[in-house]
């Protein structure tokens, strides 16, 4: 289950060592990239289909590589290994820190954010595209600016604006767009990783980020990077 820099990793080194693996990507992208092994794209189309494509696939394991937020493709994916009897294991990688001088604040829910940023600031709302419609409440009396990877002929559905851009978003790059669109709050969630430029940019600027925490670990194994899940492959294939 893949979609992450870590799956991106564990692809290419299965490719590498000649292993038959097949990557599932959700599809929230018009252009996701290749990888080096069989690929699918889109959605399953319920819990069903994901197992009946699993049982078509033979697979003897499954690596549930997806976003620390994806919490239902991952809670299914998990249900489905369990009764298949396959081995199972998620890859999640470490939660961001904070370092001297953040001004964050740890939330939990779209109402403790709406409840915490003040009517009126603008906001670059950093939760990604697929998520806009969730909004609409929080859209509310603020200006709202969401970063997507694909144009779109689509209007913003609130006050403000779509951000097009490719990533890596390096920190020169958000410290510009945070000035640019002269941002009040960032919104984000603590998805993790090497990609937290964003949030450095918001402490140099002074900055207060919403930050939301992860959604509750799965109870199955898990490890929080590429390397140990390749280690875990090759531990169950000894």
């Amino acid at each position: 289950m893949a979609g992450t820099r870590e799956a991106r990793a564990i692809a290419d080194q299965l490719a590498a060592d000649g292993i038959d693996a097949v990557a599932s990507l959700a599809g929230v992208t018009d252009e996701p990239g290749l990888y080096p092994i069989q690929t699918r794209r889109g959605g399953f189309g319920g819990e069903e289909a994901q197992e009946r494509f699993v049982k078509m696939g033979k697979f003897e394991a499954v690596i549930d590589a997806t976003h620390p937020f994806a919490t239902q493709i991952s809670s299914r994916t998990l249900t489905i290994a369990r009764r298949l009897g396959l081995r199972h294991l998620r890859v999640l990688r470490p939660a961001w820190q904070a370092q001297d001088g953040d001004r964050w604040h740890n939330v939990t829910t779209q109402d403790d954010v709406d409840k915490l940023v003040p009517k009126g600031a603008r906001v670059f709302l950093a939760t990604g595209a697929q998520s806009i419609d969730e909004w609409s409440k929080f859209a509310e009396g603020r200006t709202l600016f969401c970063r997507r990877v694909d144009r779109t002929n689509d209007p913003f559905p609130y006050d403000g604006s779509w951000i097009i851009g490719q990533p890596p978003f390096v920190f020169a790059y958000e410290m510009r767009l945070l000035k640019t669109y002269a941002v009040d709050w960032v919104v984000a969630r603590n998805s993790g990783g090497p990609t937290r430029a964003k949030l450095d940019a918001a402490r140099a600027l002074g900055r207060p980020v919403a930050l939301l925490e992860r959604p509750a670990m799965l109870e199955c194994d898990h490890v929080q990077s590429a390397q140990e899940a390749l280690a875990w492959l090759t531990k169950q294939n000894a």
